[in-house]
């Protein structure tokens, strides 16, 4: 009887002290992402669109300040764009967005997922939020997803800033290699997958305290079903290659093409593709740099979009 009452209370100590960590966890975690966002006057806002629930960023508006739209790359979500924000806070409305399927926005497997699906779903979000003329800003999947949309609304895209995006491969990188080997190092299945993503996405990766890492990779895990969707139908679109060529070229937004050389999940080669298509555009490189230059070197990505959309408004007719 002695030894059945103890083991009994070692079971329900064990129980506790493992919810226990893992509420204290997602409590560090919501915290830290509570004090970034209010480093960069960002506020956590929801809003449905079409019977979705979409979660987005904002920060306050500031007087006659430009709007700053933000969108993610694939497996990604809203708070990619914290550490950028922070270095833009006072000279732009921002608003960045969870796409469906990311993040805290509705994650229904029914849905398609394509760059042109993903595309009109941007289109009904800003519609609902009311904004009518915008930057805009996407890195990855998301950079391919404004490009088309830039295409498309000519009238309210005011700039495009391209950062290491997806929609071209006519270099293929490590990531090519990796998924003919059998591997696709953007799915993580597993805790460990996260960590080795961070490591083979970015060169430069920033300093994320273990508690606020383990949550990530805990949801990242918790996400792979839909991820493996999306990943499946964008894999898929290279099928209309041809076509997302084709259609960047009526971009009439000034761009700015940004890469980081070191980008192992799309080939920083590929820049000069997008700038040669792109009629108005102009293309850096960052040594040193990975896939997330947003994240890896915020402040040396803040200061180039800073200059290049108030070189366009110097240009403005009065």
């Amino acid at each position: 009887m002695r030894f059945y009452k103890l083991a009994v209370t070692i079971i329900l100590c064990t129980v506790f002290i493992t919810v226990g960590c893992t509420s204290m966890k997602n409590g560090l975690y919501e915290m830290a992402i509570h004090r970034e966002c209010k480093k960069a006057n960002l506020t956590s806002k929801t809003v449905d669109v079409n019977g979705m629930t979409i979660a987005f960023l904002e920060s306050k508006p500031q007087k006659k300040a430009p709007t700053l739209v933000m969108v993610h790359g694939f497996a990604a979500n809203k708070e990619n764009w914290i550490r950028l924000a922070k270095h833009l806070v006072d000279s732009f409305h921002m608003i960045a967005v969870d796409l469906p399927g990311h993040g805290q926005s509705t994650k229904n497997p029914a849905l398609s997922y394509g760059i042109d699906d993903q595309a009109g779903y941007l289109e009904n979000i800003l519609g609902r939020l009311g904004v009518e003329r915008f930057h805009m800003v996407g890195n990855s999947m998301g950079g391919a997803i404004i490009s088309l949309y830039a295409a498309r609304h000519p009238g309210q895209t005011e700039s495009l800033f391209l950062i290491d995006p997806a929609g071209i491969y006519a270099y293929e990188s490590e990531l090519f290699d990796r998924l003919r080997a059998g591997e696709n190092p953007l799915i993580v299945e597993e805790k460990e997958d996260f960590y080795e993503l961070m490591d083979f996405a970015m060169e430069k990766e920033p300093f994320i305290p273990w508690p606020v890492k383990s949550v990530m990779a805990k949801r990242s895990v918790a996400n792979q079903a839909i991820n493996k969707k999306i990943f499946s139908e964008i894999r898929a679109d290279r099928k209309h290659d041809d076509d997302f060529r084709s259609e960047i070229q009526k971009i009439k937004a000034p761009t700015v093409i940004l890469w980081g050389r070191e980008d192992r999940v799309i080939h920083w080669k590929n820049a000069s593709v997008f700038d040669e298509l792109i009629p108005d555009s102009g293309k850096f490189v960052l040594e040193g740099i990975g896939h997330a230059p947003m994240i890896e070197a915020p402040e040396k990505t803040a200061d180039i979009l800073k200059a290049f959309i108030a070189a366009q408004q110097d240009c403005s007719p009065i």
